[in-house]
């Protein structure tokens, strides 16, 4: 019986042992690819497949040539740290060196290690050295860095958002960031407050353009949705231009454009600060009337003063609003881009304006280097 018992406790122990080496091997690799773990079994991994892909080059190196060895290095500057890098490159150099030996000089036949696959081994694993030194200076994982950004760009898509208006009412919104980049430095905000019958829209551009201006547009994009609505609309854009100035950046100036619209008379004001005018057209002439509201532009002085203009949208009418890189650029000027934009908005007055603004972005700046935003509000016949 005592040797039975022993037997079982002995079998328990080696069951909780196992245990705990489990739980503990996937929380290390959890805590790994959350950024705040350590990188010991990725580089015990990494480090088995050096002497495996050796031995296979000194098998039969025709099949496994020594230059397989930048496969694990490749590997290493995704999931590695610098520290732990350096050691899995002194493992690859051990490994070339003991294949150099005994697969004899280059002169002597083919598949061996030649200066070209020690140039190989070497360049793959200097630039993946760099990428790891750049994820530890982020300070995210490699798969965690792109969900990250990832997740960035869908909060810039969700805050753009329009929302739904009444019957009656058509809004849509095209955004083109410059490059065919994710990030873009336009961005919208938009709500409708006043028990839902003032639609409040906010177009911001940020001074830069695409990657450069997307983490700034990011920051204001998150201030001024939590502004709008919450301020009187006549007290927004001072409030918009004293964030700007706190933030005290190089480059911190933003143009935009705020509309008021009741949802039920169709009377409007628009607030501008340096934004280009907007264009509205009236059904009963079917032409096209700027819009242009006076201010300064945002995070330049303290105290500015915006001065609305005030319009109405009757049955069949169109409001357009846009940045400068949908009409501006170095071979036109803003009169010749404006004008090109409302010539190609005429062709959609007939059949309406659903699809509209992304087919006016493609006709007017399909290919210019900036970024490109349009909105349009209109109120159906």
């Amino acid at each position: 019986m005592g040797r039975r018992g022993a037997v079982h406790t002995y079998a328990a122990r080696m069951r909780r042992s196992a245990a705990r080496a489990r739980i503990g091997l996937r929380r290390s690799a959890v805590d790994y690819f959350r950024g705040d773990g350590s990188d010991w079994v990725a580089l015990a991994g990494l480090l088995l497949t050096v002497p495996a892909i050796a031995a296979a080059s000194l098998l039969n190196p025709v099949w496994c040539s020594p230059v397989a060895l930048v496969l694990p290095i490749v590997a290493g500057g995704l999931v590695l740290r610098p520290a732990s890098l350096l050691g899995l490159y002194a493992a690859a150099a051990g490994a070339l060196i003991v294949e150099s030996v005994v697969l004899g000089p280059y002169t002597q036949g083919p598949a061996r290690v030649t200066p070209g696959t020690v140039l190989v081994v070497a360049a793959c694993g200097f630039f993946g050295l760099l990428i790891a030194q750049f994820r530890a200076r982020v300070g995210v994982p490699w798969r965690r860095g792109g969900t990250m950004l990832f997740d960035l760009r869908e909060r810039i898509r969700v805050q753009s958002a329009l929302p739904r208006l009444p019957g009656g009412w058509h809004r849509e919104m095209a955004l083109r960031p410059a490059g065919g980049q994710s990030f873009s430095g336009d961005f919208v905000v938009a709500a409708r407050t006043n028990a839902g019958r003032t639609l409040e829209v906010v177009l911001t551009d940020v001074s830069g353009k695409g990657m450069d201006a997307g983490s700034r547009a990011l920051l204001l994009s998150g201030a001024f949705g939590g502004l709008l609505g919450s301020l009187p609309p006549h007290g927004f854009l001072p409030a918009a231009n004293g964030y700007l100035l706190r933030q005290d950046w190089d480059e911190g100036f933003a143009t935009s454009v705020h509309l008021v619209l009741d949802l039920e008379s169709g009377d409007y004001e628009l607030l501008s600060a340096g934004h280009l005018p907007a264009l509205q057209l009236h059904a009963g002439t079917g032409r096209w009337e700027e819009k242009a509201a006076e201010g300064p532009l945002l995070g330049v002085y303290d105290g500015a003063e915006f001065h609305p203009v005030k319009g109405s949208l009757r049955p069949g009418d169109v409001l357009m609003l846009f940045t400068d890189g949908l009409v501006e650029s170095a071979d036109r000027d803003l009169t010749e881009g404006i004008d090109r934009l409302t010539g190609e908005a005429d062709r959609y007055v007939a059949a309406g304006f659903e699809g509209a603004a992304w087919h006016l972005i493609e006709a007017c700046a399909k290919d210019v280097n900036d970024d490109r935003a349009l909105l349009l509000i209109s109120r159906k016949g």
